[in-house]
This record gives C-alpha cells, structure tokens and sequence, in this order.
C-alpha cells in the first residue's frame, strides 16, 4: 500500500514543479519548507532564515548539542565582580567570506546595529541593558551594563546575532557575507538557495562537503518524492504525518530530539475581547494541552505552561497541566460580559501543517463554552507581514531559544521585542521577576523565579502555549554523521555523503 502511494506521488510530482537535477559529489539537498523574506541575519524572524543563518554566519558563541555555551568567534570572555563589565577575546585570523580578517570593530558595529530600533531586529530586547560597546584593541570587546547580568554571554548565541563585516552592513539582504563554514552564492525565491564551501573556515578541516543547496519545497508529497528520488538527502523539520508515512523506509533514517520549540493560540491583548484578561483565561481553560500534543502532533511533543519545556530544571512541575474545564471557562465568560460566548476569527498560516490542525482542533474545542471560530487560512508570507502581531487571534509558534532568558524574557516582559510583536502583554510582576533572574548570579535563585514566572502567567494568561514540539528531520542513510538540532538548526560541519 505505502508503495503504490508513492508510485502516485511520484507522477504527481510533474504538476507539483519538481524537476530531477544532478548536483557535483559532496553536495548535499536539504528541503526546507518556505522562502526566505531576508538574507540579513540580523533581522531574520523565521525558521528558514535561522537555517541560512547558522549555515553562512558565527556569533560570539554557540550552543553545543547538550545546550551549553561554547566559545565561537570569541575565545573567552569574563566580568568584572559586579557582572556590569564583560570583556570578550575574538580569534585572530578569521576571515569573511569576502576576504577581510573580522576584528573588534565588527563585533561593535553588529551590536550597535541589533540595538538600533530602526533596524528592526527582534534581539534588540535582549541587549536592553548595554549602555555601552567599544573595541579595545584589535581583537577586544567590552560591553558596559545597566545591571549584573550572570548570563550576558548567552545572549551571544541567539539567531540574530551574527558577526556582520561593517563595511558590507548595507548590501547584507542582497549578498551575504558571513564567517561561517559555507558561502552564500545565491538565490532564487520559491525554488533554492546555494551555498559552497568555506575553505577558509577557521575549524580545520570543516566543513567535508562542497556545498548545500537549500530546497525550496513547501508540500509533504513532494519532499517524500524528492527524498525517494535522490533530488533531496534531507527533509529538514518534517511534519508529525509525514514520519507516519516514512518512518518504515528502509533507506530513510528518522531523526528525532525533544526542543523547547513551541506552538501555541496567540490573543492580542490590546484588542477586544482579548483585552480582558477574563476572556484569556477562558479560552486558556477550554483547551486540553494533552489534546493538542495527541490529535496535532500525533504524540510528537510535551504539554508545557510556557516556552519553558518540561525537561528543564527551570519548569514549575508544581502546577498541573489538567484537562480542559469546561465549568470554570464559561464562568469567567460570564464575569467578563460573554455569558453566551463570542465570535471571533482565528488565523493559520498556510504551509505550517500543525499550525493549521492547531487551529481546527482549538476551534471545536471552544465550541463548548459557547465560542464560534471561523477560521482564516493566510499565506505564509502574507501571515507574517500582515497577520503576526497585528491580528486579534491566531495560531503561531517558535524556534528553541539559545537560553532560559531569551526564551521567555523577549515574549513576556513588557519591553520585549517578541512581547511587541506577538500579544502586548503588561505584567509588573511578571516584569519584576524576569528582570530579577536577569541579575541574579545564583542558579538556584533563577530557577525560583522562573518557576515564580509560570505560575504568575497561569493566573494572568498572556495566550496559550499549546505544546512544545519534538523536531525531526527525514535524512537518506547515505549522509553521515548528521544529527539533529534541539535548536531546529543544521549543523553540516561534520556532515558527508557516504556512496
């Protein structure tokens, strides 16, 4: 039966643009699931882009696979007692892509640039507390803080915040120029991205292979024709329903790891009938979480409170993930004006399958408390420019953060940069704590007051976090030694194609 279903997706894939290639030996393809709407890292805001990103660029420092802080482009760093002044070390000799050894200065012209509120960059929250960067010699930097800050060094391996040469900042959306294992060579919207071996790349060694070509596939049939074909070795975040369909392919490897990824029903806080924190806390009681992780990800994933995931040693286990209470949802409808419930639209991404069956499963869910959804499917790019942040209610999700910070800091507290983009929450006590574990140098104490933080959204509910996501990747067995990220990324250093 799985046979004959893809000898019919095979000849479907003449109306669905698929046409065979043969690219050179050591290049690998990688299907990814939508174009990209920047090539500047410093801006990016999707998962395509933090693919590209990772692939051409480095920062400061890196996430290794058990998620701890690794030097990158600086070799050490260290604080002054009072964790207000950091000094970070840069290697010497690393070079951009386009031929020019990056130096201190870089790094300050990158920093300013995330901190300029015209720029755009959604990092630009987590950096709140710089007041000052300067170089200090050749390979220098010192950062000056507003307030002790234990963790400012992991701010350095978030997705936005890639060493950029100063003198190219201008031209970055069009032409790429990073220090990063693999070179940008170019473009095509809706079809690929090409990438060629860094030979200069500071690892030696890395990377083995000649190239990568990203794969601009946004349907489930057509990846798995494309990884049976050969034309792709890997198809990079599969959905739950397309591991169902490969996971007994002999020839197929199914790779899977838990993340903090998350999904979830975004309410805009500044918009009726969202803007009563009564209504949010309904829709939040009507949903069952375990529902949710069962009928959209087919078990792939965890219930969670926050974007914090169940497996981290931040996560308030104290607070049960119950089912839906249906008595309480409609109670709090009723104290808020809605005693017969409301309508309202619910928008979902198209091209983001869970998303979409997020949606569905959520709106037959709120039936029950008296809540009619009509749902609104919107095109990926157009979701993003016209729906993201600005919509009273709709479906969206995220990548793993680098750190606990940057989790949850950027989306709750009411100056972050994902915060103003998403649901305009205001909490002063949710504020207080995240700005408290920020400058707490005890571990203990920040696992207290992240835990505080759970509990504080539970009663004032910003929207609901659905589920984290597992992230998988469908890989042909002939690539070796590829594994995949709990940060959704790709990591190829390493990576070869066995014959």
């Amino acid at each position: 039966m799985k046979r004959h279903l893809l000898r019919l997706l095979a000849a479907a894939s003449l109306g669905l643009g698929l046409v065979a290639t043969t690219f050179a030996a050591g290049t690998i393809n990688i299907a990814i699931g939508s174009s990209l709407n920047t090539l500047d890292p410093n801006v990016v805001r999707i998962g395509e882009e933090y693919v590209f990103n990772g692939l051409v660029y480095n920062g400061l420092v890196r996430i290794d696979a058990n998620g701890r802080i690794q030097p990158d482009l600086a070799t050490s760093w260290a604080a002054s007692s009072d964790l207000k002044k950091w000094t970070f070390q840069l290697r010497h000799g690393v070079k951009f892509h386009s031929g020019r050894e990056m130096e201190a200065d870089d790094v300050v012209a990158m920093v300013n640039r995330v901190l300029d509120k015209a720029v755009g960059s959604t990092a630009r929250g987590n950096l709140s507390m710089v007041t000052e960067t300067k170089a200090v010699g050749k390979y220098s930097v010192e950062f000056t803080l507003s307030q002790p800050y234990a963790g400012f060094p992991d701010l350095f391996a978030e997705h936005q915040m890639k060493v950029v040469p100063r003198d190219k900042i201008g031209s970055l959306g069009v032409q790429p120029d990073g220090t990063g294992p693999f070179k940008f060579v170019s473009y095509t919207p809706g079809d690929r991205v090409v990438l060629a071996k860094n030979p200069a790349y500071y690892l030696p060694g890395e990377p083995k292979l000649d190239g990568v070509v990203l794969r601009i596939i946004p349907e489930t049939a057509a990846q798995i024709v494309a990884l049976h074909s050969g034309e792709i070795d890997i198809a990079w975040n599969v959905s739950p329903e397309m591991v169902s369909l490969l996971k007994s392919e002999p020839a197929i490897a199914i790779d899977t790891v838990a993340t903090g990824a998350w999904e979830g029903l975004i309410m805009n806080n500044t918009t009726k009938p969202f803007d009563d924190p009564r209504v949010r806390k309904a829709v939040a009681a009507a949903i069952d979480k375990q529902t949710l992780v069962d009928a959209v990800l087919l078990g792939r994933g965890t219930t969670t409170l926050s974007p914090i995931p169940s497996n981290s040693v931040y996560f308030n286990s104290d607070i049960k993930i119950g089912p839906a209470d249906i008595a309480a949802a409609k109670k709090l409808l009723t104290e808020a004006g809605y005693p017969n419930g409301f309508e309202t639209s619910l928008y979902l991404p198209i091209g983001r399958p869970t998303r979409e069956r997020l949606g569905i499963v959520a709106s037959e869910a709120l039936k029950a408390v008296g809540i009619k959804v009509t749902l609104q499917r919107v095109p990926w790019d157009q979701f993003n420019k016209e729906i993201e942040g600005k919509a009273p209610f709709y479906a969206d999700g995220f990548f793993s953060r680098s750190t606990i910070d940057t989790s949850v800091y950027p989306f709750y507290h009411s100056s972050g940069s994902w915060n103003s983009g998403l649901w305009h929450y205001k909490n002063a006590d949710v504020d207080r704590l995240l700005d408290e574990a920020r400058a707490t140098a005890s571990d203990a104490e920040r696992v207290k007051l992240y835990k505080q933080f759970q509990a504080a959204i539970q009663t004032d509910v910003p929207s609901v976090i659905a589920y984290n996501v597992n992230h998988t990747n469908a890989v042909n067995k002939k690539v070796v030694g590829f594994k995949s990220s709990p940060l959704l990324l790709l990591n190829l250093s390493s990576v070869s194609i066995g014959q």
